[in-house]
C-alpha cells in the first residue's frame, strides 16, 4: 500500500489503521473503567459487609450493660478481707465438770429462743455450771409443742460444746426433788453480774432460769465469752436432720426455677400488726380485730397505740404494697424470684396481691414442698420458721420488712458467713416518700434515685456494731444498743 503525502510532505497512516487504533483505545478505556467500577463495588461491598458484621457486636453491648446493672443489683458487698473467727484465745479456760446445774425455760419464737439458748451457754460457762437442755416455749402466740430435739440436733449441740460447758439432756434423778433457786436474771447482764450470781451455789445446787432471751449484754464482755456465744449459735445450734434435709431441698428447687432469688421476710402477720398497733392500709374491721387481740394478750403491756405515730416513726412493718414499690425502686425487674419467708400474711391475697401485681414470681414453702413433705411440720410454727431461716440464710439477697428477732438473727448470721447481701429498708424515710406519692406530689417513676441514695450504706457491708444512741446512759442505753447477734463484728469477724 502506497503512503499518502500531504501538501507539506508529511506522511499519514492509512485511515483504516487509524480507526483500529482509536477503537482499541476506547475499548481499553472502557475495560479500565469497568474494572475500576468492579473494584470500587467490591471494596464498597467489603466495607458494607464489615459494617454489617459490626452490627451484632453493637447489639451484644446492650446485654453487657444490662449485665453490669444486673451484677450491681445482686453482688455481695465487699468483705474487706474479713472472715469469721471464733477460736478460743490463749487465755481461755474450759469449764471443769460441775455438780451445779442450770435449767432453762426458753421464751419466745424460734429466733428469740435460739439467741437465748446461746446466751445461756455462755452464762453456764461463766457460772461454772452444767447446763440442762432447755425447755422450749409452748405458750407463745403459735402454741408450738415442739421439744428441743424436734428442732435442733441435740447430740451435735452437746458434742460440739463439750470443751466449753457440760450439757446434759436431763437432771440426774437424785436431784429432781431438790429445791431450786428460781431466777429472772436481769436483762443485758455483764460479767460482774453473773460472777455475783455464783453466790447462789452456797444454798442451791440447781438454778432455774425462767427466761433466756437477752440475758447477756451486747458489749463489754470478754472476747472469749463473745466467741463462745458465736460458737453456740452458729456452729452448735444446728437444726434437726429432718429440717436441714427439707430446707436444702427447697433451696435446690428455688435454684432450679431461677439462678438467684430474694428471701423476703414479710412480717405482715397478725401477731406483729397487733403487737405494734400498725393498721395503715387495713379495713376498719381488720383494725378492730387487731386491737381486740392486743387487749386480750396479757403479756403485751402497751394497749393504746397511735398507728399514725407508729408508722411515722418507722416502727411498722412495710405493707406488701410498700415492699413492692421499694424493690421496684431499687431496680429489681418484675421477673425476680421472691421467696416469702413468713407465716400467714394477714388478710391473705387481698393484701398480698399488692405485691404480686408488681412481682408475680413469688413463692412460699407451701408452693415448693409437697403436702406429704410438710405434713410432719404442720402445727409446728417453730419448725416451719426453721425452714424459712435456712432458705433466708442461703438466699442471694435477704430483705426484712421489719426489724424483729428473725430479721436481726438472719442479718447477723449472713454477716458471719461473709457479709452476704442484706437490704435493710429505712422505714422511717420510706414512709415519707410513700406519703408524698399518696398525695400526688411524687411519681412512682421518680422514686428510684431517692431510694437508692437512702440505702447506699444499707446492703449489709462490714461495719462495727452500734453502741447505742449518744447521750443516753444506764439500762435504757443497754436496751437500745445494737444486738450482738445482729452484728457480731468485731469479736467474731476479724482479719485473722
Amino acid at each position: 500500500m502506497q503512503r499518502m503525502v500531504n501538501r507539506r510532505g508529511h506522511h499519514h497512516l492509512p485511515l483504516s489503521r487509524h480507526r483500529k487504533s482509536s477503537f482499541f483505545s476506547i475499548t481499553l478505556y472502557v475495560i479500565l473503567i469497568f474494572s475500576l467500577s468492579i473494584f470500587t463495588f467490591l471494596l464498597y461491598s467489603s466495607y458494607v459487609l464489615q459494617e454489617d458484621n459490626k452490627v451484632p457486636l453493637l447489639r451484644v453491648e446492650k446485654p453487657k450493660i444490662n449485665k453490669l446493672l444486673d451484677d450491681q443489683l445482686w453482688k455481695t458487698p465487699s468483705g474487706l478481707g474479713l472472715r469469721q473467727c471464733v477460736k478460743r484465745t490463749s487465755r481461755y479456760r474450759a469449764t471443769p465438770v460441775s455438780d451445779h446445774y442450770i435449767t432453762v425455760k426458753s421464751n419466745g419464737g424460734l429466733n428469740q429462743m435460739r439467741t437465748g439458748i446461746a446466751d445461756m451457754v455462755a452464762v453456764a460457762h461463766i457460772m461454772n455450771a452444767t447446763l440442762v437442755i432447755p425447755q422450749l416455749d409452748k405458750s407463745s402466740f403459735w402454741q408450738d409443742s415442739s421439744t428441743f430435739s424436734n428442732i435442733f440436733d441435740e447430740t451435735h449441740f452437746i458434742k460440739s460444746l463439750e470443751k466449753d460447758v457440760r450439757i446434759v439432756k436431763k437432771l440426774p434423778k437424785e436431784l429432781e426433788s431438790l429445791p431450786r433457786a428460781r431466777k429472772h436474771f436481769t436483762s443485758w447482764g455483764g460479767l460482774g453480774y453473773y460472777e455475783e450470781m455464783t453466790t447462789l451455789w452456797k444454798e442451791y445446787q440447781i438454778i432455774h432460769v425462767a427466761k433466756s432471751d437477752s440475758r447477756l449484754a451486747n458489749n463489754d464482755l470478754p472476747l472469749d465469752i463473745q466467741r463462745l456465744r458465736c460458737r453456740a449459735l452458729y456452729h452448735a445450734l444446728r437444726f434437726s436432720p429432718s429440717i436441714e434435709s427439707l430446707g436444702k431441698k427447697l433451696v435446690e428447687r428455688l435454684r432450679s426455677r431461677a439462678q438467684r432469688y430474694i428471701a423476703l421476710h414479710l412480717r405482715y402477720e397478725k401477731d406483729m400488726l397487733s403487737f405494734t398497733g400498725c393498721t395503715y392500709g387495713l379495713t376498719v374491721a381488720e383494725s378492730e380485730e387487731l386491737r381486740t387481740m392486743r387487749e386480750k394478750t396479757s403479756h403485751w403491756k402497751v394497749k393504746n397505740i397511735n398507728p399514725t405515730e407508729q408508722r411515722d416513726a418507722g416502727l411498722c412493718p412495710l405493707t406488701p404494697k410498700e415492699v413492692g414499690i421499694f424493690l421496684k425502686a431499687l431496680g429489681y425487674p418484675p421477673s425476680t424470684l421472691i421467696y416469702i419467708a413468713a407465716g400467714e400474711i394477714y388478710g391473705g391475697d387481698s393484701h398480698l396481691s399488692e405485691l404480686t401485681s408488681r412481682f408475680p414470681n413469688i413463692v412460699s414453702k407451701e408452693m415448693l414442698a409437697t403436702t406429704k413433705e410438710l405434713k410432719d411440720f404442720s402445727n409446728h410454727a417453730s419448725q416451719t420458721a426453721a425452714l424459712d431461716y435456712i432458705i433466708s440464710i442461703e438466699s442471694d439477697i435477704f430483705v426484712p420488712s421489719h426489724s424483729g428477732n428473725m430479721a436481726r438473727a438472719v442479718e447477723g448470721h449472713r454477716r458471719f458467713l461473709g457479709h452476704r447481701k442484706t437490704i435493710t429498708p429505712d422505714r422511717k424515710s420510706l414512709v415519707q416518700l410513700f406519703d408524698l406519692m399518696e398525695a400526688g406530689q411524687l411519681e412512682e417513676s421518680s422514686l428510684s434515685l431517692p431510694v437508692m441514695q437512702l440505702h447506699r450504706q444499707r446492703f449489709g457491708g462490714p461495719r462495727r456494731r452500734g453502741s447505742g444512741p449518744p447521750g443516753i446512759k444506764g439500762r435504757v442505753r443497754l436496751r437500745l444498743e445494737e444486738s450482738f447477734y445482729q452484728n457480731p463484728y468485731p469479736e467474731c469477724i476479724c482479719k485473722s
